[in-house]
């Protein structure tokens, strides 16, 4: 009796079924990893505001932010250089602290002191401008996307919708990853899609990209085992 519980029951069955039946495939611009500096901008805004005055260590922050976010957009960061990469971001870090401090070796060998002040206008400009950006990012791959069924490939572009129409039989995909930390902020990564007569379809930036991968392979050895059979 334990053992008849443990078994999914049909309808259960029908549902993840019915999930697998479609998989959609949007490919997004790398602008949505700046997802972290939107955060500390408005952050960094209400604390400004809230204290009224111009903190330095909050500018120093900013930028740091900022750094990290245009370096994952601008590289490819493959596991090979993760940890080369690790050890230079902790370099550059300290760097960073050292020159802030108004005691520090190259400031009194130059005379001068190293300081961001950025006030609560400049946070709330950031993030009003970054919103903007981001909400057009994700809007723009609702109308340029593909949509894997049992029986056919679709892709569909354009506000005045455009279609291109594919057999699933003869789709083959290929997964890779070619950021780490693309992977780590939002689980993304890359997809080509095979769709024959030598036709491949270039995906970047799929979120969610190993249940993604993982419900096409599900969708495509489906419809192999209907083919043997038949």
């Amino acid at each position: 009796m334990s053992e008849q519980s443990n078994l999914p029951s049909e309808s259960q069955i029908n549902k993840e079924m019915k999930h697998e039946d479609k998989v959609f495939l949007r490919s997004y611009s790398k602008v949505i990893f700046l997802y972290p500096l939107l955060i500390t901008s408005f952050v960094l805004f209400l604390m400004q505001y809230i204290s009224g005055t111009n903190e330095p260590w909050l500018g120093a922050i900013w930028l740091t932010v900022f750094f990290f976010n245009l370096f994952i957009i601008a590289f490819d960061t493959s596991s090979t250089k993760f940890f080369i990469l690790l050890l230079i971001v902790i370099i550059l870090v300290f760097l960073f602290v050292f020159l802030l401090h108004p005691k520090a070796i190259i400031g009194q060998i130059f005379s001068f002191e190293f300081s961001i002040i950025m006030n609560y206008q400049f946070y709330l400009a950031s993030t009003v401008i970054l919103t903007i950006i981001f909400i057009i990012a994700l809007i723009a791959p609702m109308f340029d996307y593909w949509k894997i069924e049992r029986n056919e490939v679709i892709h569909k572009k354009g506000i005045i919708v455009s279609t291109k129409r594919y057999p699933t039989k003869s789709l083959r995909i290929e997964k890779y990853i070619p950021d780490l930390f693309e992977l780590l902020l939002l689980r993304a990564g890359s997809i080509q899609l095979f769709l024959g007569n030598e036709e491949v379809a270039h995906l970047d930036t799929i979120l969610n990209i190993h249940k993604k991968a993982k419900n096409i392979d599900f969708l495509l050895s489906d419809i192999q085992v209907e083919v043997e059979k038949n």
